[in-house]
C-alpha cells in the first residue's frame, strides 16, 4: 500500500523526469542553493550552568530544523507508526507517561521512556544504564531496537533519499551535493543537535525563590531543606545526593534499593552492570533530572510506581537490601510528614516554560 510520503515522492520524481527532457542524475542537488548554515544561539535557563559547545557537531538553525523534522517524523520506523516523539511527548516534559514505552506493532520494551529536557547536561552515558556515549549515539539506536523503531538505518538511509523534502534540508544544514551523502551519521547529528536545544525555562518556583520572586510555604522551605541537608536542626532526606541541584540530577548510577538480591547478578534487569561489565554496578541505574518529575509519572526505570507518594514510601520503609545499596537511601530516616514536605518541595521544581518556545514542537 502507498502511502502518502510516497505518492509525494514518486509524483515528484515524474514531474522532474518530464520537465527536463532527459534523464539528470537523481542525486545530484547543486541547483539547490547553499549558504552556509547560521549559528543557533542557545539561551540557557536562568539558574543552570552554560554547556560547551560540541565542535564535532556545532549548532546552527539549519541543523536544528532539520533535526526537528526527523525527531517528529515516524518515517524513521518501519511502519511509519513511530517517532521519537512517541515517547518523548513535549507536553509530558519529553516523556511518553507509561511504565513501559509502546513500539512498533505495539511491542513493548522493559524500561519507561526518560526526560530530554537537559540531556545536554549529561556526559557520562545516556539512557538508563549509560549505553549511549553521547547524543549522536542515543539517537542512532531507538532507530533499529526491536521494541522501538524496529527498522534498519540502510532502509531509512534510502527513504530519506527518496524524500520530496529531506535532501533540501540535508543540503541546507550540511551542505551535501549529492542525495547519497544522506547518512545515518547526518541524521543523528541533526537529531543530536535538536536534543541540545531541549533545556528548561529556569522559571520554576524553585528558581524564583532563589531570584526573590516568590516565597517559599514552611512545608516547602523544610522539604528544601531536608532535600539538600541544609539545616542540622532537619534529618537528611538524602535525595541531593544522587538528584543533585541546579540539574538535580546525576551522571552517575545507584542501585537505590528498588530490589532484594542475594547475589548481583540475580538482578531481573542489571543496569549499568551489563554496560560496562562492572560487577558491582549490576542493578544500578542514572538518576533523572527531577525538574517536572512531578509531570512525568509512573516513576522508576520499570515505571513501578504510580505517584511520588509511592516513591517517598519506598525510600522511607520499603527500601531492599543488596550488597551494592547506595548508603545514602539505606540512611534516609525521616518520618511520613517529612516526606510530604520533601515532596511539596520537588513539586516547586514544576518548569513548564519552555512550551513557549516554538521550535521544540513538531514542524509537521
Amino acid at each position: 500500500m502507498m502511502n502518502w510520503r510516497s505518492g509525494i515522492n514518486l509524483s515528484w520524481f515524474v514531474l522532474t523526469i518530464c520537465a527536463c527532457g532527459h534523464d539528470p542524475d537523481p542525486g545530484d542537488l547543486s541547483q539547490i542553493p547553499f549558504v552556509s548554515p547560521e549559528p543557533y544561539s542557545l539561551v540557557f535557563p536562568k539558574g543552570l550552568p552554560t554547556i560547551a559547545e560540541d565542535n564535532s557537531n556545532p549548532l546552527t538553525k539549519q541543523g536544528v530544523l532539520l533535526g526537528r523534522h526527523l525527531f517528529y517524523d515516524p518515517l524513521l520506523s518501519l511502519d511509519s507508526t513511530i517517532s521519537c516523539s512517541s515517547c518523548h511527548n513535549p507536553k509530558l516534559a519529553f516523556t511518553d507517561g507509561k511504565a513501559f514505552s509502546t513500539g512498533v506493532g505495539g511491542t513493548t520494551g522493559t524500561r519507561s521512556s526518560m526526560s530530554l529536557l537537559n540531556v545536554a547536561y549529561f556526559n557520562n552515558g545516556l539512557f538508563w544504564d549509560g549505553r549511549a556515549a553521547n547524543l549522536r549515539d542515543q539517537a542512532l539506536q531507538p532507530v533499529e531496537n526491536p521494541v522501538e523503531m524496529h527498522e534498519q538505518w540502510p532502509n531509512v538511509e534510502i527513504k530519506l533519499r527518496r524524500s520530496a523534502f529531506y535532501p533540501k534540508l540535508f543540503r541546507e544544514a550540511f551542505g551535501i551535493s549529492n542525495k547519497s551523502e544522506i547518512t545515518r551519521d547526518l541524521a543523528t547529528k541533526a537529531i543530536a543537535q535538536f536534543e541540545r536545544i531541549l533545556l528548561t525555562g529556569g522559571n520554576s518556583r524553585y528558581q524564583k525563590m532563589l531570584r526573590g520572586e516568590y516565597a517559599f510555604s514552611v512545608d516547602e522551605t523544610d522539604g528544601m531543606e531536608m532535600y539538600l541537608n541544609s539545616n542540622p536542626a532537619l534529618p537528611d532526606a538524602q535525595c541531593g545526593h544522587c538528584h543533585a541541584a541546579p540539574t538535580f540530577a546525576s551522571n552517575n548510577y545507584f542501585n537505590n534499593g528498588l530490589d532484594s538480591v542475594g547475589s548481583l547478578n540475580e538482578f531481573k534487569d542489571p543496569g549499568r552492570g551489563a554496560i560496562n561489565m562492572i560487577p558491582n554496578d549490576l542493578g544500578k541505574f542514572k538518576a533523572p533530572t527531577l525538574i517536572n518529575i512531578h509531570l512525568t509519572a509512573p516513576y522508576m526505570h520499570d515505571g513501578r510506581f504510580g505517584s511520588l507518594d509511592e516513591v517517598m514510601t519506598h525510600y522511607t520503609t520499603q527500601v531492599k537490601k543488596a550488597s551494592n545499596l547506595d548508603p545514602n537511601v539505606a540512611n534516609l530516616k525521616i518520618s511520613a510528614r517529612q516526606a510530604k514536605q520533601v515532596i511539596a518541595f520537588i513539586k516547586t521544581l514544576v518548569d513548564t516554560s519552555y512550551l513557549q518556545n516554538p521550535d521544540f514542537f513538531s514542524p509537521f
